[in-house]
């Protein structure tokens, strides 16, 4: 291979931070053999080389691997970026004798290790080699691969490189910007796969949403650039029930191509020039519409418009108007835009088609239905919002996508795009919609002429009476709306008036609000005997209504017990509705668990204090309360705290009465939250008690990790917070869930047995589901006897297929978009 590893000779300055003074010809490190500061390995055919390096003007020093013979220093992998040498550390770079290559300090400790692992691997079995491709692999003697860079990046992608996610490991192959260009550590953006709802491709700000992919429609990436004759390169993906990945091919007219995610979150693809001697930047994102929520909820980001451009970048959707008016004209979207008509669940709606769409975040899929029936799902479910179709003629099932919340990261004119179908009220379709909308207009115009017709016959008389009527009714409609409060208030609750409520919170004040959900406000109180009180105030803007009102004040009023939070009586005049509850001095469990500040305050012996304490609340609402109760919506900020950290299940407005026999019932409106819902009951709108237990293992397996389930990204990277406890718990580790701020409190036996309970709980047949008697049954008692859960849905990968596209190309001709999703949405 020419010159020896050890042999030394003068070579030049790259960059402006490393003196090599020897190049060598060899492309392998052998047992025996050691690179150190001023030697290089270089691959066979020149392109790479690997040694030791010092970032910038930075004193620390590196193993990295950077491009052969061009005059500036792009190095494109570093070994050891979270354990630099120091100034006062020499390091080596060599075989170690377990068999993995290893960077060791000036005192031969090691600092970096490949830590592969096999029954034959040893000192004198393996070898490191650096490939052509930039890839650094730990080879057998038998030529198999025990470990390679490719699968542990840096910030850069290379040619043939992959990014994707092991289903059945967890194991992630993602990018990680480096913190600054002086330090290769971990930054704060990543890029990688989500496979949360649909497949994913993103870019994530610490564990926030930065940009969104395209969807993974089945058979290949919905939406991304048009390819032309000069695109860098093209991608191609492969789907499977282990792996889901993509790789970047070369395109014949470039020499070298890379991309980089850099420390301000900008994925940058550059091609060298070689009669420049220069890298040229084709691309840069994000940019414009590439931003996750661009547009806020509802709003549409047009692709078309230039940041430059004199005309507005969001726009709402037909059927849709700003939030905030004055914000939206300024140019500040982030609320997004809402509904002109409120849905109703009758035949009067239907599907307005918006073409090429960049589909919205938060789709529920489901396979092999037509498009017609596809339709027919979301028509019957009034929880439906919108649908969209995909499907292929090449043996690849059909994908039906629903929506059940609001529209987040909406693109128009999206090169790709697919059609999005949006639920409108019947009023709002005078322009479009599906066929059937159409057909069902003309049927409904010439009902209405007819009806109209003998209507104004009647108006004439109507009128002279209804003055007279009219003045009686609006006094007599207020009277009825609080004697209707006052009879479903318990003889135990008290009727409060709106001037003593004003009173107790200071006029709702500011100061004494301490948060909201989705029935409004809530304010913390003082009454004259100096009793602290909760006060929930109905908004205007809620999506709930008196309905749901009702339902928490009939409900709550009738249950008693420990562990649900106990409502004093309520308040009624005029528009205003409000409930007073007992003051939680603790707040919500989500406001200490999901607090790096505050989780260590929750420790182990409170945890399970509280996640017994739900139990019971659950198991007096399934079985022994006056009223069998479904509660439908069962997550930590469901969960109230009081000084003695007692939990209390709360917000019962969503909240389902049950007949004592009855297993079971079906709605064609869900609520609820995403992450916490039942698969029977997200898709088929089937609840019953199993699907308050699927809430509960959901919240155990949170309380034990410190987690969201619907936080899961990059930096722990597995499908889900289900699919994370599922691997550990085959693997025989399912300790490791542990919330690693609380490591010194737990006991190991406790641990384990709420998470094999948790993984019981959120199996996706509702049958095999444990009931509420039995977990408490297990959490009481020390030794029991439990069934092997098996594996929850965590994943809707299930069909395998390898597909190339020239799609996503990263060109300035078009842009990528990538995210996933972290946030819990209230209700």
């Amino acid at each position: 291979m020419g010159c020896s590893v050890l042999s030394l000779f003068p070579f030049f300055i790259l960059s402006s931070s490393l003196l090599l003074t020897c190049v060598t010809g060899n492309d392998r490190i052998k047992s025996g053999e050691m690179i150190t500061e001023n030697q290089i390995l270089v691959s066979a055919g020149d392109t790479f080389a690997l040694g030791f390096f010092r970032p910038g003007n930075s004193t620390k020093r590196y193993l990295g691997i950077w491009y052969h013979n061009i005059p500036v220093q792009t190095v494109v992998w570093v070994a050891n970026r979270e354990k630099p040498l120091t100034k006062k550390s020499s390091g080596s770079f060599t075989v170690n004798d377990d068999g993995n290559i290893v960077v060791l300090d000036g005192k031969g400790n090691v600092i970096w290790s490949s830590n592969a692992s096999g029954a034959d691997i040893g000192r004198n079995n393996t070898f490191g080699l650096l490939m052509d491709s930039g890839n650094l692999v730990l080879r057998h003697s038998n030529q198999t691969d025990l470990w390679q860079s490719f699968d542990h990046p840096s910030d850069t992608l290379l040619p043939n490189m992959r990014i994707g996610l092991n289903l059945k490991t967890g194991q992630s192959i993602s990018l990680t910007s480096w913190t600054n260009e002086e330090d290769p550590a971990p930054g704060e953006f990543s890029l990688g796969v989500d496979v949360q709802r649909s497949i994913h491709i993103f870019i994530w700000r610490k564990s926030n949403p930065y940009v969104r992919g395209d969807v993974w429609d089945g058979r290949l990436f919905q939406g991304g650039a048009a390819p032309t004759g000069n695109y860098a390169g093209f991608n191609s993906y492969f789907v499977n029930d282990e792996w889901v990945y993509m790789t970047v091919s070369l395109s014949q007219n470039l020499n070298l191509l890379r991309y980089k995610l850099d420390q301000n979150g900008q994925l940058v693809t550059f091609s060298w020039l070689q009669d420049k001697n220069q890298w040229d930047v084709l691309s840069s994102v994000p940019q414009g519409c590439d931003f996750y929520g661009r547009c806020g909820p509802n709003g549409s980001c047009d692709q078309k418009i230039k940041n430059s451009s004199s005309q507005p970048l969001c726009k709402c959707l037909i059927g849709f108007e700003p939030r905030v008016g004055d914000e939206w004209d300024m140019g500040n979207w982030s609320r997004g835009c809402e509904r002109q008509r409120e849905l109703s669940c009758d035949k009067t709606n239907g599907f307005l088609r918006f073409e090429r769409m960049k589909l919205p975040d938060h789709s529920i899929t489901q396979r092999n239905l037509s498009m017609p029936d596809c339709e027919t799902d979301c028509r019957r479910n009034c929880s439906c919002t919108a649908y969209a179709f995909s499907n292929f003629s090449d043996g690849f099932a059909s994908m039906c996508m629903i929506w059940v919340a609001d529209f987040m990261d909406l693109v128009q004119d999206y090169y790709g795009g697919l059609d999005l179908y949006v639920r409108l009220d019947g009023s709002e379709l005078v322009n479009g919609g599906t066929t059937d909308d159409k057909k069902r207009r003309l049927v409904a115009i010439a009902v209405a002429t007819v009806v109209s017709g003998l209507f104004l016959i009647g108006a004439f008389v109507y009128v002279l009476w209804w003055g007279g009527e009219e003045k009686r009714n609006i006094e007599a409609n207020y009277n009825d709306s609080e004697l209707l409060i006052s009879k479903n208030c318990a003889p135990e609750l008290s009727i409060f008036s709106f001037g003593s409520v004003l009173a107790a919170t200071d006029n709702f004040s500011a100061t004494n609000r301490l948060g909201e959900g989705g029935f409004g406000p809530v304010y913390k109180g003082c009454l004259p005997d100096g009793q602290e009180i909760a006060v929930k105030r109905l908004s205007k803007e809620s999506k709930q209504g008196f309905e749901e009102f009702m339902n928490e004040l009939k409900l709550i009023a009738k249950l008693q017990h420990r562990n649900l939070v106990r409502l004093l009586g309520c308040c009624v005049q005029g528009n205003e509705k409000i409930l007073i509850y007992e003051y939680m001095p603790n707040k919500s469990l989500n406001k200490l668990l999901f607090d790096p500040t505050k989780q260590a305050s929750l420790d182990w012996h409170k945890r399970f204090h509280i996640i017994e304490g739900i139990a019971q609340g659950l198991l007096y609402l399934h079985k022994y309360s006056r009223l069998k109760v479904i509660h439908r919506d069962l997550k930590p900020s469901n969960i109230l705290l009081d000084e003695e950290m007692n939990p209390k299940i709360s917000d019962f407005g969503m909240a389902k009465i049950f007949g004592l026999s009855q297993t079971q019932a079906n709605t064609r409106r869900l609520v609820g939250t995403h992450g916490y819902m039942s698969p029977e009951y997200a898709w088929k709108g089937i609840f019953s008690e199993k699907s308050d237990v699927y809430s509960f293992g959901v919240l155990l397996l949170e309380i034990v990790s410190g987690k969201r389930n619907t936080g899961m990204n990059s930096t722990n990277p597995t499908p889900s917070l289900l699919g994370h406890a599922w691997q550990l718990w085959i693997e025989g580790r399912a300790v490791e869930l542990i919330d690693p701020s609380i490591k010194d409190s737990f006991l190991p036996n406790e641990v384990v047995k709420c998470i094999h309970v948790g993984l019981l709980c959120v199996q996706e047949d509702p049958v095999e589901r444990p009931t509420m008697s039995s977990v408490l049954s297990v959490l009481s008692n020390e030794i029991v006897s439990l069934p092997l859960p098996k594996e929850p849905t965590f994943s809707v990968v299930r069909k395998s297929t390898a597909v190339s596209s020239p799609l996503n190309t990263l060109t300035n001709q078009y842009s990528i978009n990538y995210v996933t999703i972290t946030m819990e949405e209230p209700r």
